[in-house]
């Protein structure tokens, strides 16, 4: 039956949602200060919500780097008298699904269940959220099992391109920690940390619940009036600390014996919001978020044949979030591919894209937004990231002409304006 229902579950998620139908998105706030964002859809018979703390990686420090994943974590893992397996069993015999993420910004908890079997679901969700025991126990084997973690990814040129670069690009700021921890701070790490954290970042009034599928606006309010009450009522959480810009280049190259050299640069870019986005996020597809269709690929890939990929894409965060350019080549090639990476990117920046390229990215970005919604589970993303960061309501619906509108004037004016190339980091895992 566990099996059955869960399949049913996974097939369901996959039918296809109306994304040429406007998305009607309604807001409220609860009793306790948490805002709400809801979307009826009774198409399926699944309740999909996300509940959104800004409880991300940035609200740790370097003395307690790694306590925001951790406290994220083991929430999951004991609330409320019950262990890992009873919590993990009691969604598997529903055939609902536990599920979130935690990035820089926000540490969120999402639940999928059928509208049939919502009460048991969302009171074992409820629980996780309410009342997360912590257990000392399962916090040592946790904290083991990072720092195995930390050693291995120590060992990674990915993973330390990662690190580097982001220490690069926010060496006195938050952004720049590492998600995972150090191993000092995770050794050092109590019970006590994870109790002190919750009880600061998990307020309901700093709370953003995100619902979609098979409920009327009064049922979605009753069920968003339940999470948060039950949230911490503490004051709301203040805001992240502002990015600096660098006013110079940073250039470091670590040795490693991989073969290939793995090389990032960029430096902070946007924050969600901000009015260059759409011609920067149009402008970024024909440099190098369009895969192959890119500029970055035609010149460094097709032409001369330096690297497999190239890419380049703006991450706008709450703060100033990076602004990445990667690629991996040959370590005596490492020199001359980024030799045509800047050449490629002080050219675009001048110059801007041409009319050509500025339809094609157009029609392919607008042409494949439906695809980017035509789930409750697509769409439940959305409208977490639209209520936690306050982006206008009709976001969705205004994607595409926003999209449409954009020039290639504009295009190069925000280029030209954001991206500076002469104050880049640039970080060489695998330098000869």
């Amino acid at each position: 039956m566990k099996k059955l229902q869960f399949v049913f579950t996974l097939v369901l998620s996959l039918i296809v949602f109306n994304a040429h139908a406007a998305v009607k998105i309604q807001h409220w706030q609860t009793s306790s200060g948490s805002e709400v964002y809801f979307v009826e859809n009774h198409d399926l018979p699944i309740i999909d919500m996300s509940v959104n703390f800004p409880a991300g990686n940035a609200r740790d420090t370097k003395q307690t780097s790694g306590v925001a994943g951790v406290t994220r974590y083991m929430m999951t893992l004991g609330a409320d008298g019950m262990n890992e397996e009873v919590i993990t069993n009691k969604f598997a015999d529903i055939g609902a699904n536990l599920g979130g993420d935690l990035d820089n910004d926000r540490a969120a908890f999402k639940l999928r269940t059928l509208t049939s079997e919502q009460t048991t679901a969302l009171e074992t969700f409820n629980k996780i959220l309410h009342k997360p025991d912590f257990p000392e126990a399962i916090l040592t084997r946790e904290k083991t099992r990072i720092i195995a973690g930390i050693n291995e990814s120590a060992t990674q040129p990915e993973s330390i391109s990662d690190k580097a670069f982001m220490q690069a690009l926010y060496p006195n700021h938050p952004y720049g920690l590492d998600e995972n921890g150090e191993i000092e701070t995770i050794t050092a790490l109590k019970r006590d940390d994870l109790v002190k954290f919750y009880n600061t970042y998990y307020s309901a009034k700093s709370a953003v619940i995100a619902l979609i599928g098979d409920m009327t606006e009064s049922q979605a309010r009753s069920i968003a009036e339940a999470v948060s009450s039950g949230l911490p009522q503490t004051p709301a959480v203040a805001k992240i600390a502002e990015v600096k810009l660098p006013q110079a280049s940073n250039l470091q190259n670590i040795k490693h014996p991989a073969s290939q050299a793995h090389i990032l640069m960029g430096a902070p870019g946007i924050k969600r919001g901000d009015a260059d986005y759409f011609p920067l996020y149009v402008g970024n597809y024909i440099l190098g978020g369009g895969g192959f269709v890119s500029r970055l690929t035609e010149e460094v890939r097709e032409k001369r044949g330096l690297v497999y990929s190239v890419y380049s894409y703006f991450l706008p965060m709450a703060e100033l979030g990076p602004f990445q350019i990667g690629l991996q080549t040959k370590k005596e090639q490492a020199d001359e591919a980024m030799k045509v990476v800047n050449e490629t990117l002080a050219k675009y920046v001048q110059n801007g894209p041409t009319e050509k390229e500025l339809k094609a990215a157009k029609d392919n970005l607008i042409g494949g937004f439906p695809m980017r919604i035509d789930s409750n589970g697509k769409i439940l993303d959305y409208i977490s990231v639209i209520g936690f960061y306050k982006l206008p309501m009709t976001y969705l619906d205004d994607f595409n002409k926003e999209i449409a509108k954009v020039t290639s004037r504009q295009i190069k004016d925000a280029f030209k304006r954001r991206v500076k190339p002469e104050t880049f980091a640039t970080v060489v895992v695998g330098a000869e």
